[in-house]
């Protein structure tokens, strides 16, 4: 909680002789670590309390600068919730998990998984350290899955460890305290009992569908995974052959594309799955092709009769108009697949490759000897094969065309992706017409409706949400043919024949979990029932990664295991997270809280936009371009490089633009030396006087003013999530401060040969002490290191659980804000004519006269004295009126001067 913090007096500061920003990471960070700053009080009730579902890194390597931008722009929200009285619930997950874990472990150790392998205790990997894709895949030791996964759980506490360094370094104020795994045990039981929750409601269900899948991971994929991208081919014109030749004649009387007087022609970029072909389809409207409709027509090379069919999915204007419907070339086969209620002819194994079973319903015997010549072939050589014997037959006209279409692919993968038919599990998410038996509404209109009561920084990332659930078409399906990840908890009775009965389905009790069915055995059994007639089969697939992610609420408050952390901290106040990132992780955490809560997990979503690379692509490992951040820390400094990330606007894509870090690590420089000279004006053992009542001089009230209005900006500006706005304003008052301010009043602060009377130099020195001990609390959640460090010259405890500072701290001091405006305008006009002369700063005026707006003109005879000692005014100081209206808005400026001779610098 939040210390209080009292305008006072306070002991002289104790500022060192020299000061920097090297080092000041380790050496705040090990006093945060042994002082528990940043620990969660468990005794702050659920009001007291702002919790955040900080996304858990994919543990895949390292961490790149794309994380830091996105990372820092929550810490901000943290150390600013903190230190305004709030106990901060920050902890930090690993996402550990999943197909990239695999990826880096089959690369790091040079293995891969052969599921029918025994368990080998000691096992010694072949490799250590693999690099990318060093060690192909063919010389990758199989090993067995258990091996695997504890290779897989020991490299990630090792990168874990790595990731917590580099959070430390930058600045992370997480409670180290709270942290999970999402392959750790507290996670498995909770996304365990979440999906036995859903089943027992209805909202989950296995299903034997044609499904997207990634023939290289060997996966099922779900429709938030799909990328669609480029991919070059080829059109091939194909002659299905009419077998009705009265109705071949009178469809290319309506202008068919009808050859030969029997051939239709339909035009297809993947004539591999040709023997898969279940119908041809045209649109119902299409009048070339309605005489057809209700015909057969056989195909080429196999020879198969198939029927002619309407669907209002099928393009008119694509192509010939009427195309081959093969189970499955791509989602629209899946569509008339179903709704003409066709046959299921599937060719493709799970592995990409053709089967090398003659398909029964290729009965002739041209057809099943072409068929044996591309069974076990790729798709990519099966296709070669029959454009080479299509052009033969004669049954290809003409060449093929080139073409580039957009194609699904894993978003992780390098393969268009295939489908397959398989059996799958699903979670309901409004993909389909379901209506929620615990609210009687239809389900993906409570998940619209959960979108609009969530607070989205910034807003218009609502539509994205909603845009998103309006166009799904497909429930959720979570599970993956992987390894590494959370099991499902199911296991299967095998029937007295020796078949599964995939319907008859065994559960835990919740108070078993976690379990692994692959080596647990369900209530009742014994473990040489497991695969036997009257015994039980384990469920070997794991949840995909989201279903574990899609709980990180749940998992990081203690759900089922802490109930006290629990009702302190859900639902959570932040889920801050990246934009590409949705339809996935947010989409899915809303689905999962609905289900079970009827209510959103949290309050607000900050959406954070991409890192873009000099050619502003965006930052991505898959695409070689990403920058990794520890040498910017500790080339920079942390500061400068948190400065760089808060100097982005949540949602907005920003260029990786290490000019914004050097300019963060001057600023970073600047508060330790500006704060130096400021608290240091009364003299080496003088006390720190922080009494706004001791602040009586014109200008000094005005400065207080002024920062009176850049701390209601910048409160009301990080309330509402906009980290920019409060930078801005606050770095643009400091430089004023800086530049102009303390330039102004240093020689009445000092008062050094006692030109001034003591109350003037009192208010001087107070208002110093006052801005910095504003402005370090105002900067500290930006540049939590070097405002640290100037707290500790002066004040006991941390900056970042002093009280932030409020309007109210300075509603004593009534000034203008004006008088600064008016001073420092004269400051500057003054400093030019000395710079455009290229003399000394010290050089004298021996006269100057400044013309200003009327209504300034009284200002600067307020404040003469402090300009003249700034700016060595030595004789006779004019201040003329320019227009005497008031507003006037005519520039300060100088009319005439005469400078003197800089006096001689003082040796030694």
């Amino acid at each position: 909680m939040a210390e209080h913090l009292t305008p006072l007096s306070t002991a002289a500061p104790v500022v060192p002789d020299k000061v920097g920003t090297e080092g000041l990471e380790t050496k705040w960070d090990e006093s945060w670590r042994e002082a528990g700053t940043y620990d969660f009080d468990r005794t702050a009730t659920r009001e007291q309390v702002y919790s955040i579902d900080t996304p858990p890194p994919t543990v895949s390597g390292s961490l790149h600068v794309g994380h830091v931008f996105s990372y820092t722009h929550t810490d901000l929200i943290a150390r600013f919730q903190r230190m305004n009285g709030k106990s901060v619930f920050y902890p930090m997950g690993w996402d550990d998990n999943g197909l990239p874990t695999e990826r880096r472990v089959q690369n790091y150790f040079g293995v891969r998984v052969d599921a029918t392998l025994p368990y080998e205790p000691d096992f010694v990997p072949p490799h250590e350290g693999g690099d990318g894709k060093s060690i192909k895949a063919r010389d990758q030791k199989p090993i067995s899955r258990r091996n695997f996964v504890e290779l897989c759980e020991r490299l990630t506490v090792e990168d874990e460890r790595q990731f917590e360094a580099l959070w430390r370094y930058l600045g992370l104020s997480v409670d180290w305290k709270q942290h999970y795994q999402t392959i750790g045990a507290r996670a498995r039981k909770v996304a365990q009992a979440a999906f036995l929750r859903n089943l027992a409601r209805g909202e989950a269900y296995q299903a034997e569908a044609p499904g997207l899948w990634d023939v290289t991971f060997q996966t099922a994929v779900a429709q938030a995974e799909l990328e669609s991208r480029e991919y070059p081919g080829f059109y091939h014109r194909l002659a299905f052959h009419i077998t009705d030749p009265a109705k071949a004649a009178e469809a290319e009387a309506k202008g068919a594309p009808v050859e030969n007087g029997v051939d239709v022609c339909i035009e297809t970029t993947r004539p591999e799955l040709l023997a898969a072909c279940v119908a041809l389809v045209a649109h119902p409207d299409d009048e070339r092709y309605q005489p057809l409709f209700g015909t057969t027509v056989t195909s080429p090379i196999f020879g198969v009769e198939l029927p002619v069919l309407a669907h209002p999915q099928a393009e008119k204007d694509k192509g010939a108009g009427i195309a081959m419907c093969c189970t499955f070339g791509d989602t629209t086969d899946i569509d008339w697949w179903r709704d003409l209620k066709l046959p299921l002819r599937a060719i493709l194994r799970k592995d990409g490759r053709i089967q090398t079973e003659t398909p029964e319903w290729i009965t002739d015997a041209e057809g099943v000897a072409a068929f044996e010549q591309i069974a076990g072939k790729t798709t990519f050589s099966a296709r070669e094969w029959l454009v080479e014997r299509l052009a033969e037959t004669g049954e290809m006209r003409g060449e093929p065309q080139k073409t580039v279409r957009q194609t699904n692919f894993f978003e992780k993968g390098d393969k268009p992706l295939e489908i397959v038919t398989s059996r799958q599990w699903y979670i309901r998410n409004g993909g389909r017409e379901w209506v929620n038996p615990a609210s009687t509404t239809n389900l993906n209109d409570e998940l619209v409706e959960r979108g609009r009561e969530l607070e989205f920084h910034p807003d218009f990332m609502r539509v994205r949400y909603e845009n998103w659930v309006r166009g799904l078409n497909n429930d959720w399906l979570i599970s993956r043919q992987r390894f590494f990840g959370v099991p499902f908890p199911l296991w299967y009775r095998v029937g007295e024949d020796g078949e599964v009965n995939y319907d008859d389905i065994i559960t835990p009790d919740e108070s078993a979990l976690p379990v692994d069915p692959s080596t647990d055995v369900p209530a009742g059994y014994t473990e040489d029932q497991r695969g036997v007639p009257g015994g039980f089969v384990g469920e070997l697939d794991i949840m995909d990664t989201w279903a574990t992610s899609s709980l990180s609420p749940q998992i990081a408050c203690g759900w089922l295991e802490d109930e006290d952390l629990f009702a302190r901290t859900y639902p959570m106040d932040l889920r801050p997270q990246g934009q590409d990132i949705i339809r996935t992780w947010l989409f899915s955490t809303v689905v999962r809280a609905n289900l079970e809560f009827a209510a959103l997990p949290w309050k607000h979503a900050g959406i954070s936009g991409w890192i873009l690379d000099s050619d502003h692509k965006k930052m991505s490992k898959s695409k070689g371009n990403v920058v990794t951040p520890m040498g910017l820390l500790e080339q920079y400094g942390s500061d400068a490089v948190r400065y760089w990330a808060a100097s982005a606007r949540l949602g907005l894509d920003a260029a990786f633009d290490e000019s914004q870090m050097k300019i963060g690590r001057r600023l970073a420089i600047k508060v330790l030396n500006a704060s130096k000279f400021a608290l240091t004006m009364g003299g080496e053992g003088a006390d720190l006087d922080l009494d706004p009542s001791h602040v009586t001089e014109a200008l000094d009230r005005s400065v207080l003013a002024e920062l009176r209005e850049v701390v209601r900006v910048s409160t009301e500006a990080l309330a509402a999530y906009d980290h920019v706005k409060a930078l801005e304003t606050t770095e643009t008052f400091f430089w004023t401060f800086c530049d102009d301010y303390l330039e102004l009043v240093k020689e009445r602060a000092y008062n050094r040969e006692g030109l001034w009377d003591e109350e003037s130099a009192r208010s001087a020195r107070a208002a110093l002490a006052i801005v910095i001990n504003t402005v370090v609390r105002l900067l500290a959640p930006f540049l939590p290191f070097v405002t640290e460090e100037v707290w500790s010259w002066y004040r006991e405890g941390s900056v970042h659980t002093a009280a932030w500072p409020t309007v109210d701290e300075l509603a004593a001091v009534e000034g203008d804000a004006e008088v600064l405006r008016g001073a420092s305008a004269a400051l500057i006009v003054l400093r030019r004519v000395k710079s455009e002369a290229k003399v000394s700063p010290r050089t004298p005026f021996l006269a100057v006269t400044v013309a200003a707006p009327g209504a300034l003109v009284e200002t600067l005879k307020l404040v003469e004295r402090d300009l003249r000692a700034a700016t060595k005014i030595e004789g006779v100081m004019n201040v003329e009126a320019v227009g005497e209206a008031e507003g006037d808005d005519a520039a300060v400026a100088v009319t005439s001067s005469e400078l003197g001779e800089a006096p001689a610098r003082k040796k030694g």
